[in-house]
């Protein structure tokens, strides 16, 4: 690795030389340096991510009139992940994960430049839009594996829960802010400048990655080049049937309840007769709920497997209420319990696969991870936009709560039966309680 500014200072007490010392908590990883920088210099980052992502979402609107349209514009975006993920994953095994993270930050502000330069100068179509979409979902490919396997060689094992619930929290924290701030800019001054804060914002963890002590990270074993590297990591997860399964759910759970930027414009702008700012407004609770649900989940050790599936069946669930809400205020109450079940699945299943997973296999079961969570969307955008001008925004919401809720149920009963496990009536307190009971050996739900 190249040095960054600092990186040949004097080491500091907070150097992660022993994970398994630290003491736990909810902003433990926050001790050490390296990760205290790469954790602020997002904050700025993420609010203009989801300045333009909220921002992008009405532009399409606002172009096409169409709630498809705007599923179309996500399903660019992530058809790239579908497509080209798991290579992402061997490259982020195999090379350097910061120099990979400078050049995807420094092409994903490009991208947020060339929006702002068409939208300001008023030439920008709906066809702009799409390519730049897709441009970045090529950049994600690369960034994600490389982001999520990074944390681990700033904080060690014994804090990567922690740390990728802090990392969620960040996210959807500006989740807060951004698209609060995106309605007004988009009100004021229109979208285009919304675009430019978000493409100059990259030059913050530009620079977080630069002011790194390198000799602080601790680096994991780098794979070499070599043929069926990529069948090797399918092979790895098949055979490990609590990350065959989660993945799974994951899939079920991102096609089909994963698609706020669709649901959002149509119950804002159809049902409820919202403007900008109440689809601000929307987003902004469901981040509140978000920020809840990963910091709750920085806390949990484990049973992790147990965990994603209940928050992802109460996630259906919370899905299939909103349908029925009579009302923009009830609507709105529902998305912070919606946010809080959603990120609490999310980082429940992504620190538990990637704890599961061994140091030299977890870019890989990584990138299949966010392949398969990513990469939904290209299914799920467009289908649910088509339920939604077919059928309403009601009728889309509820199917996809259902099948949420229903795929979290049909899996914890194929775990139970691999596992050995059984259903047991048993009483507490006067009352009768249904558990799984699991057998002596083989795969444990609870785990």
């Amino acid at each position: 690795m190249s040095s960054g500014p600092g990186a040949d200072s004097a080491p500091v007490p907070d150097k992660p030389l022993d994970n398994s010392t630290r003491p736990t908590g909810t902003f433990a990883s926050l001790k050490i340096r390296n990760y205290r920088i790469f954790f602020l210099c997002n904050v700025v980052s993420n609010t203009g991510t989801w300045m333009q992502r909220i921002t992008q979402d009405w532009l399409v609107h606002h172009l096409t009139g169409s709630a498809t349209a705007v599923g179309v514009t996500t399903a660019l975006q992530f058809l790239p992940t579908l497509l080209f993920g798991l290579y992402g994953g061997v490259l982020a095994d195999r090379l350097d994960k910061r120099r990979i993270l400078l050049a995807t930050q420094a092409a994903m502000g490009l991208i947020g430049l060339s929006l702002a330069a068409l939208t300001l100068s008023g030439v920008v179509n709906v066809y702009h839009v799409y390519t730049l979409a897709f441009l970045l979902g090529l950049v994600t490919v690369m960034d994600k594996p490389a982001r999520q396997t990074f944390v681990s060689e700033m904080v060690g094992p014994h804090l990567l829960r922690n740390a990728v619930s802090l990392n969620s929290a960040n996210f959807q924290s500006a989740r807060l802010i951004g698209p609060a701030i995106a309605g007004v800019v988009i009100t004021a001054v229109g979208s285009g400048w919304a675009f430019l804060v978000n493409g100059l914002g990259f030059a913050a963890p530009i620079t977080g990655l630069l002011l790194m002590r390198t000799e602080e990270l601790i680096p994991s074993e780098r794979i070499p080049r070599g043929k069926g590297q990529l069948r090797e990591g399918l092979r790895y997860v098949g055979s490990r049937p609590e990350l065959l399964w989660a993945i799974v759910l994951v899939g079920f759970i991102g096609t089909f309840g994963f698609n706020f930027p669709v649901f959002l414009v149509a119950f804002s702008d159809h049902v409820f007769h919202a403007d900008a700012g109440g689809f601000g407004v929307l987003n902004s609770l469901v981040a509140v709920g978000s920020v809840a649900g990963a910091l709750f989940a920085a806390n949990r050790g484990g049973r992790w497997l147990r965990f994603s599936i209940i928050s992802g069946a109460v996630f259906g669930v919370l899905l299939v209420v909103s349908a029925a809400a009579p009302a923009y205020v009830v609507f709105a109450a529902l998305m912070v319990p919606v946010g809080l079940s959603s990120m609490s699945f999310v980082v429940s299943a992504n620190s538990g696969v990637q704890l599961a997973s061994e140091p030299v296999m977890r870019g890989r079961v990584v990138s299949l991870f966010t392949m398969v969570l990513l990469g939904s969307t290209p299914i799920g955008g467009p289908l649910t936009g088509w339920l939604t001008d077919a059928y309403g925004p009601r009728v889309a919401l509820l199917a996809g709560g259902a099948i949420c809720a229903l795929s979290a149920l049909g899996i914890a009963l194929v775990l139970a039966r691999i596992g050995g496990l059984r259903l047991r009536i048993t009483r507490r307190g006067g009352r009768r309680t249904l558990a799984f009971v699991p057998a002596d050996t083989g795969l444990r739900l609870g785990r």
